[in-house]
């Protein structure tokens, strides 16, 4: 394959084609979420309901994940970029022509839960052509494709108004179109991947006997689980608390999903100087606090602010756990990213059902945010005694030297974060 560049200098068109990918994977993913308070008033939805409806396309997601970080690393991320896209065509199309209950609707979420894979495949492809010491700002950025959930939460309750949430998921596969050209045009799979496919593959039992990868599991699935819980619950939360209109719901959950996107480049770039350890810490403690603060329920203008602060804390903690996954896991990163990606995508899972279900049985969101804000204290302790027993997560898995990229791996010993 005749690359244009090396994977030391970095590949921009491909960089950009992750953002897009990732972007237009994340607007499809909460595409239910942010119809959710147009849907559920259509066909009669009770608050649990609600809530695994928006559930469903994350669980969907989060299992998706595993298997394509898998292929991602047989076959290229640029292959299964592409046919990921190409799949994302079924589920709108059925939603827009067969969607009319709840059965059919969480087949479709299922379905389009496809689209969260997206963090398995764009994220490494992007990763793969840039040195360790630059992970955090070009994860940061590729990541920030995340803004597709503004795009959704802006957009959707809108164009259901006027075509109805039929249309809405029709209408969808014009922005899928367009992605997929632009995608399998710019994408380009880096030398190094190239040469992986001829390697050893890489031992996932091995990878799974690490204990550092399930505690960047529990990490992420609370960062990216409030990021992506929220931003497909809020407009169900809006709209049943304070009895406002879907559009106004979606315009306030954009502006919250807006600041947390926007952070997580920032959050990355900060983790590369600060150490991305001592972050988490902060932002754990940040997210209980808020969680807490919302359990009082307070007027609508403090609670989107309590959102905003929160996306944005959440924004820059996932910026902070992926700043530390590829330089504990150079060569595993494809695998790696897609198991830290669906665990995390399974408390993006627990979010909306939780808050959904203790509404239905208690009548109040205030319990499901005090047991959110319990799970941020579980976090800040668990850290702070991983920073206390061991070396690893001290040093942050710093890199202190530059490091080849033509061998895809970063040299880490085993007291630092292996067992």
């Amino acid at each position: 394959m005749d690359l244009p560049v090396t994977a030391k200098r970095g590949h921009t068109p491909t960089l950009v084609a992750s953002f897009l990918h990732f972007d237009l994977s994340f607007m499809l993913w909460v595409l239910l979420g942010a119809l959710g308070a147009v849907i559920a008033r259509d066909l009669q939805f009770n608050a649990a309901q609600k809530g695994l409806l928006v559930a469903v396309p994350i669980l969907g997601g989060s299992i998706a994940r595993i298997p394509m970080g898998l292929l991602a690393d047989r076959y290229g991320g640029r292959r299964v970029g592409i046919a990921m896209l190409l799949v994302l065509y079924v589920p709108l199309v059925l939603g827009a022509l067969y969607g009319r209950g709840l059965p059919s609707l969480l087949a479709v979420g299922a379905l389009l839960g496809t689209a969260g894979a997206s963090f398995s495949v764009a994220l490494p492809l992007a990763s793969r052509w840039y040195p360790p010491e630059r992970q955090g700002l070009v994860m940061g950025i590729a990541a920030a494709g995340n803004s597709g959930t503004v795009i959704a939460n802006l957009s959707a309750p809108l164009l259901a108004r006027l075509v109805g949430w039929h249309g809405v998921l029709a209408l969808a596969t014009i922005p899928l179109t367009l992605v997929l050209i632009a995608f399998a045009r710019m994408a380009k799979d880096a030398p190094t991947a190239t040469l992986e496919k001829h390697e050893k593959p890489v031992d996932v039992r091995a990878v799974l006997r690490q204990p550092d990868l399930w505690w960047l599991c529990v990490f992420y699935a609370v960062t990216f689980g409030s990021y992506v819980g929220l931003s497909g619950f809020l407009p169900v939360f809006f709209c049943d608390q304070f009895a406002i209109a879907p559009v106004t719901a979606g315009y306030l959950t954009a502006g919250a999903a807006c600041a947390g996107s926007l952070s997580r480049p920032f959050g990355g770039w900060f983790a590369d100087r600060v150490g991305a350890v001592r972050m988490l810490g902060v932002i754990f403690l940040a997210l209980a606090g808020l969680y807490f603060l919302a359990a009082s329920l307070p007027t609508l203008a403090r609670m989107e602010m309590v959102f905003v602060v929160a996306m944005v804390a959440a924004g820059m903690g996932n910026g902070a756990v992926f700043q530390l996954v590829p330089q504990r896991f150079r060569r595993e990163i494809g695998v790696v990213t897609g198991i830290v990606g669906a665990l995390g995508g399974l408390g993006g899972f627990f979010l909306p059902t939780l808050l959904g279900t203790l509404k239905q049985r208690l009548g109040s969101f205030s319990a499901g945010f005090i047991v959110l804000g319990c799970v941020g204290l579980f976090a800040f302790v668990t850290l702070r005694v991983l920073v206390a027993w061991r070396r690893g997560w001290r040093g942050g898995f710093r890199v202190t030297a530059p490091v080849s990229v033509a061998n895809a791996e970063v040299t880490v010993d085993a007291s630092e974060g292996g067992e």
